[in-house]
């Protein structure tokens, strides 16, 4: 657990200065002052977890602060020290809204287990808001009245209702991971784990540890067993984010885990069956991977049983304005900033920027707005320049930026349709015209999501 942020509240100085000592040692952050007017100056400047207050003080008592601090800052938790012969007064301080109170002068190993008790509670409230938040951002940014976006969600629930291996593919930035976990919450798999692990730019051996876990001793510097995500995700959902830069040789042992549904963790030979969930994502063109070795082609069809393309923001216009909406106020709560006036121009950028980062730069760019904000208005010169370089003057612009890998996507998709037109949808003639066999045709099928 984190250490907590904790304000001593205390007319005594060297009381204050023994606690510190003792709260330091257990790994919390603490500040120090001598009076309630002071303790109300540092809360109005800084953000606490616990208030540590003396119930009897001059001027302004633990009782007063107590009042003050459950009115202006709900969030933080109020402890009272009482001396043996005020219990009374403490247990009426809980009453009002004090978290708990310790006796002042006694031993300190009970001031430190109430407030791990706190710690406890603390951790509990953030992972469950963490997860409200988590399934709420999930909500929104499946909030689509984009058609091309919708059909990828009809697509995606009539997959979740089946066990099979899903490819999800799409430009970096546009939301991968929401429609994996969307596939998983519409799943029979739902009540289950959902593990996830982005396969970008680790090295083999510490990828391997990863997926598969390891026992003690399995290599240097491996001092306890682990876990890894493959067998945590039994039963559930496992996702593998950037799956195309996974090296040949893991893709040999991750084909034979799928096909088997059986691992083994590194340093054992303890054959471990398990039951998982495959979803896996990459923005790379996995043919083209294929084409040039670095990519496996019985893997590509074990994993592509059904194939998600998720359309980037920029043919999502429909949707910008309520994107633009939601990033704001999270932003807004987050940093405890808010925004009271946003410049035309900013909105004008906001809503017509074609977003070559998609949604993750749109997040990125409002993030920065906030930060840069002054007195709850947010003004252009805040827009960074690499994206007021880059603004298109017109639709016709947005093309002209299309990246290779699109283009010929676009190209090879409207090749297949013409090709598949001209001979009555006839697979066989079809694919024989194109140069591939029946099965990379339905695949091509299935990826552009082209009728038969």
């Amino acid at each position: 657990m984190r250490g907590l942020r904790i304000l001593v509240v205390d007319d005594e100085q060297d009381y204050c200065n023994v606690m510190k000592v003792i709260l330091n040692a257990k790994g919390h952050q603490t500040a120090l002052c001598t009076s309630g007017a002071d303790a109300l100056s540092l809360l109005s400047k800084n953000t606490y977890d616990l208030v540590i207050t003396d119930l009897i003080m001059p001027e302004m008592d633990g009782n007063q602060l107590l009042h003050e601090i459950k009115n202006r800052y709900p969030d933080t938790e109020v402890m009272m020290m009482t001396a043996y012969g005020t219990i009374e007064n403490a247990v009426g301080a809980m009453r009002e809204g004090a978290y708990s109170y310790v006796t002042k002068g006694g031993n300190p190993e009970e001031l430190v287990r109430e407030i791990e008790k706190l710690q406890s509670m603390l951790e509990l409230k953030r992972e469950n808001e963490l997860l409200k938040e988590k399934v709420a951002h999930v909500d929104v940014m499946l909030d689509s009245k984009s058609p091309g976006f919708l059909e990828m969600l009809s697509i995606a629930k009539k997959a979740a209702a089946s066990d099979t291996n899903v490819l999800i593919l799409g430009e970096s930035g546009v939301g991968k991971e929401v429609i994996a976990q969307y596939i998983h919450r519409n799943s029979l798999r739902k009540n289950k784990q959902f593990m996830d692990l982005n396969c970008h730019a680790i090295a083999e051996t510490v990828l391997e540890s990863e997926l598969f876990g390891h026992e003690k001793g399995s290599f240097t510097g491996a001092l306890h067993r682990r876990i890894g995500r493959i067998e945590a995700a039994d039963q559930g959902t496992l996702f593998l984010d950037e799956i195309g830069d996974i090296p040949l040789t893991m893709q040999a042992k991750l084909l034979k885990t799928i096909e088997n549904k059986k691992i083994y963790r590194m340093g054992s030979n303890e054959e471990l069956e398990v039951d998982f969930r495959l979803v896996t994502a990459t923005n790379k063109n996995l043919e083209i991977e294929m084409e040039e070795g670095r990519f496996r082609e019985d893997f590509f069809y074990r994993i592509s049983t059904i194939v998600i393309n998720i359309p980037p923001l920029r043919k999502r216009q429909e949707d910008i304005p309520l994107l633009i909406d939601y990033f704001f106020k999270r932003s807004q709560n987050e940093m405890k900033k808010p925004i009271h006036r946003i410049d035309p121009d900013v909105m004008d950028f906001l809503k017509n920027y074609h977003y070559p980062g998609n949604v993750r730069e749109l997040k990125n760019i409002i993030e920065r707005l906030v930060v840069l904000s002054e007195d709850g208005v947010v003004q252009k010169e805040a827009l960074p320049t690499f994206s007021q370089r880059s603004k298109p003057e017109n639709q016709a612009s947005i093309q002209d930026e299309r990246g290779l890998k699109e283009i010929r996507r676009e190209t090879e998709k409207n090749h297949i349709e013409s090709v598949l037109r001209r001979h009555n949808n006839n697979m066989t003639k079809a694919a024989e015209v194109l140069g591939i066999t029946r099965r990379q045709l339905f695949n091509k099928i299935s990826e552009y999501n082209l009728e038969k």
